[in-house]
């Protein structure tokens, strides 16, 4: 008798939990096809823009490579004009070392603005490499150190002269040069002392750092502007602050490294 009761018992059990799950089905399935369906277009619609993404990385690739090889055959307007092209519209990567190309282009045909131009565009590039925008600023900076003032010039660099910046070595080089012509000594000499005994500067960076000491030196003895002037031009054939030239990025990836493990 006792099992008969428990048998009733479980069907009456088991008919109320159908009769809860249809209920349940009936309130909610709209909701739970919905949020299928979002979920299966959710995945379809990553793997249709991951595949538009490999094609169009793919299809860059090989406008870079043919942008190149007409550089390289001195096919100068052809060249600049591919480059444009993949800056304008290529993928974030690509797009920034044609930046860069497109820039030493210009800057080889005599165009210094709108190099300047674009290496300021690739700088402020929000889906840029920070190691190639971080480059664009410093060149950037070098070419207009003949017409910019001191203040201009920290405004540039100083974001880039950090101690874990890529390239603080060679912007404290430029700060210290454009403080020197300016008539700041004492903070040229902020900017180059350390330069001279920091065990990863390059010799000939420390050479150049020497030239500007010794131009200070003289610059101060004799009260001198046409010694500061001088001491700066020796400097900058070392190839930092040459005017009218971009930057020697010294102890940091070139733009070359870079450029590679952006195409990575």
């Amino acid at each position: 008798m006792a099992d008969q009761q428990d048998s009733l018992l479980r069907e009456v059990e088991q008919e109320i939990r159908r009769e809860q799950m249809a209920k349940l089905w009936q309130r909610y399935s709209g909701l739970i096809v919905a949020a299928a369906a979002f979920l299966v277009l959710a995945v379809a619609g990553y793997k249709f823009f991951e595949s538009r993404r490999i094609v169009a990385e793919q299809a860059a690739g090989a406008d870079y490579s043919a942008a190149e090889t007409l550089s390289d055959n001195k096919k100068k307007e052809e060249a600049e004009a591919a480059f444009k092209k993949i800056a304008e519209e290529g993928p974030a990567g690509y797009g920034s070392l044609a930046r860069l190309q497109l820039a030493a282009a210009l800057l080889k045909d005599g165009k210094t603005a709108d190099a300047i131009a674009t290496y300021e565009a690739l700088a402020k590039e929000s889906g840029a490499d920070n190691l190639l925008k971080s480059f664009a600023q410093l060149q950037a900076a070098s070419l207009r150190m003949p017409d910019a003032d001191y203040a201009e010039i920290q405004n540039r660099l100083t974001p880039i002269a950090g101690d874990d910046a890529p390239f603080s070595k060679s912007a404290r080089e430029l700060l210290g040069v454009a403080a020197y012509k300016a008539g700041k000594f004492d903070e040229a000499r902020k900017y180059l002392e350390p330069l001279l005994i920091d065990p990863n500067v390059s010799e000939a960076l420390q050479e150049r750092v020497k030239i500007l000491m010794s131009g200070i030196a003289a610059a101060e003895v004799g009260g001198s502007t046409k010694a500061s002037d001088a001491g700066a031009a020796k400097a900058s054939t070392g190839g930092t602050a040459d005017a009218g030239k971009p930057a020697d990025a010294d102890a940091s990836p070139k733009a070359d490294a870079a450029a590679a493990e952006t195409k990575k």
